[in-house]
């Protein structure tokens, strides 16, 4: 038998020695990559100095504590001693903890957990249905799947158990849809808590709200829903029924509100809706609504002007021929950006101003993609030619037709250019003959409008520059669905009821508040701006149970859940955000008195 005296520890090392740690281990990567003076390395080593305490503050505002704490972590009372047999110690039980760790702490800092735990008291429940919510909303973010891989496989893979205290066995697929059905009621508390919240912790103005919609599709019948309809597609599912999502934003991309609709609405129809539902939530405060070009119509437009309500708005191409003199007029261009240039005009009742802006790399986009169409064009107008010169049998008009709409038609972005005519033959035994030739004046108009764009507004007090930059903007509403789709996986919907859909978008919203909380806070502690990655990094941390035989008596056990300790590279990501893992999840077991130990 191997005895050896094993000192456990209920700290298991102080704080001042893991921080000491971190410090060594970016120290040492910093010296690796070091070639500058030594003068130059005091002032690095300064300004890292304050990287990390301003981290640190940036932490204690979004977790809200002066000093962090480990989960289920007791202070050091005492040391206690006891002899273990070292050659019996095993581990069981590892869980994968760092991403569900931080969402917790995301879910957390949001004050998510108190709000639930008011809006959803605890009844007679075997558990909480705040707790499960943060479940739904946390595997939504570290790893998206439906209720039911979540309740066979996600959870019991995952610490979260020991973060929230819900075991294993009692988070089932029923469990989680009633779940949903428990949260949708508290959509608008949700919306507005958050807007408050992330106020605080960002500073965050909503002078400018951008708008942009979209849809997602379904898997199923989706019979019976009213917002399952077929309608124009955006994610090329055209067989798929529907549903439109319509998104408000920040500046930064931080969500506001967000609105349902049916899947055959079109775009337009909605503006008057969303502004009005904006407004009876957060206050008539004087903003700017920011929408691409097809979302609003000349009806939404007036309405908007007519309630004195700003706003700065796309416009769909064709408005473009209505300024090509001021197009062609070189004067009163101001450059905006490298390579983009802006000038404003007066609109014809004086009560707008419209932006004319033009890219030069969108004018070289557009002049490949005109191109490449009318390439095809001519290529398929040219083999249908053949065709009619060799037939020997008569060809049906109508079938010729609709072949060359249906050319036309995949290459819409050149079709204006060509005139074609298909008339009778008689001489030829297709009966049939196919003339075609290219517009002069398309040429023309197309050299002068490739990469310009137009925009429209009411804001008389800015200059182009801020309009402009104000404008483009939307890419961070358009960046809030692509991560909706992409990274939160909320396409498709495999929910078939309209309540279970709408709380599954719901769902996907707050997963896409914590995922905006984190991007926030890592940009301002210097790690770029992609949560996946820090996600990722922290998910290879797991956790595990250290079982110590007894030395007096091997069948009792201490059992200790330990937390792997970071990687440098995960350290320095930790340090970075100025938090500390846990070392572990429970307090250490008292260790029976072996005197007391009966043979």
């Amino acid at each position: 038998m191997v005895e050896a005296d094993a000192f456990v520890s209920a700290a298991l090392g102080s704080a001042q020695e893991w921080q000491a740690a971190q410090l060594l281990a970016a120290g040492a990567l910093g010296a690796a990559r070091w070639q500058g003076s030594p003068g130059d390395r005091r002032t690095t080593g300064r300004t890292r100095r304050r990287g990390r305490a301003n981290a640190r503050l940036l932490a204690q505002q979004i977790t809200g504590s002066a000093q962090q704490r480990e989960l289920f972590e007791a202070a050091v009372v005492d040391v206690q001693r006891v002899a273990v047999r070292l050659d019996r110690v095993y581990l069981e039980r590892a869980r994968r903890l760092g991403a569900v760790w931080l969402g917790w702490e995301l879910w957390r800092a949001l004050k998510l957990d108190e709000l639930c735990a008011e809006l959803m008291p605890a009844g007679r429940e075997a558990v909480p249905w705040a707790q499960m919510a943060a479940v739904l909303v946390i595997a939504r973010l570290t790893e998206p799947s439906s209720e039911l891989p979540i309740a066979e496989d996600w959870y019991r893979t995952t610490a979260l158990e020991d973060l929230i205290g819900v075991p294993a066995d009692s988070v089932y697929d029923n469990r989680l849809y009633r779940a949903l059905d428990r949260l949708l009621p508290h959509k608008t508390a949700l919306e507005q808590h958050l807007r408050r919240r992330l106020g605080e912790l960002f500073a965050l103005e909503y002078d400018r709200l951008l708008y942009d919609v979209t849809s997602t599709y379904f898997e199923g019948l989706a019979a019976g829903n009213a917002l399952a309809q077929r309608g124009h597609s955006r994610d090329h599912r055209p067989d798929c029924k529907q549903v439109g999502i319509a998104l408000v934003v920040t500046r930064e991309g931080m969500p506001l509100g967000y609105a349902l609709f049916a899947g055959n609405r079109h775009d337009v129809t909605r503006v008057e809706e969303v502004v009005e539902q904006m407004e009876k939530r957060f206050g008539l405060a004087q903003r700017i609504w920011v929408m691409d070009r097809g979302m609003a119509s000349a009806e939404d437009l007036a309405w908007l002007q007519k309630n004195g309500r700003r706003y700065l708005i796309g416009t769909p191409k064709s408005e473009l021929r209505r300024w090509a003199h001021e197009i062609a007029n070189t004067n009163d261009w101001q450059s905006v950006r490298e390579g983009v240039e802006a000038k404003l005009c007066v609109g014809p009742d004086g009560q707008e101003t419209f932006v004319l802006c033009r890219s030069v790399e969108r004018r070289e986009k557009e002049q490949a993609i005109h191109a490449r169409f009318q390439k095809r064009i001519e290529q398929g107008l040219d083999k249908l030619g053949k065709r009619i010169e060799h037939a020997r049998v008569v060809l049906e008009r109508g079938k010729l037709e609709r072949q060359i709409g249906r050319l036309l038609e995949r290459n819409a972005r050149a079709a204006g250019r060509y005139l074609i005519e298909l008339g009778p033959d008689p001489a030829r035994p297709a009966g049939v003959r196919l003339k075609w030739s290219a517009q002069p004046q398309w040429d023309d108009w197309a050299r002068h409008s490739e990469g310009c764009y137009l925009l429209r507004t009411n804001i008389r007090d800015w200059n182009v520059e801020q309009l402009w930059r104000t404008y483009v903007q939307l890419s961070e509403a358009e960046a809030a669905f692509r991560i909706h789709k992409g990274e939160l996986a909320i396409r498709p919907v495999w929910h078939q009821r309209e309540d279970r859909v709408k709380a599954h978008i719901l769902v996907c919203f707050l997963a896409y508040v914590l995922w905006k909380t984190l991007e926030q806070w890592q940009s301002r502690a210097g790690l770029g701006n992609s949560p996946r990655t820090t996600l990722d990094e922290l998910g290879r941390v797991q956790c595990t149970d250290v079982v110590l035989p007894l030395a007096e008596d091997p069948r009792h056990k201490l059992r200790i859940r330990c937390v792997a300790r970071p990687d440098q590279a995960q350290a320095l990501l930790l340090d970075r955000l100025g938090l500390r893992l846990p070392e572990r999840l429970r307090p250490p077991p008292s260790i029976p008195d072996p005197s007391n130990i009966k043979m």
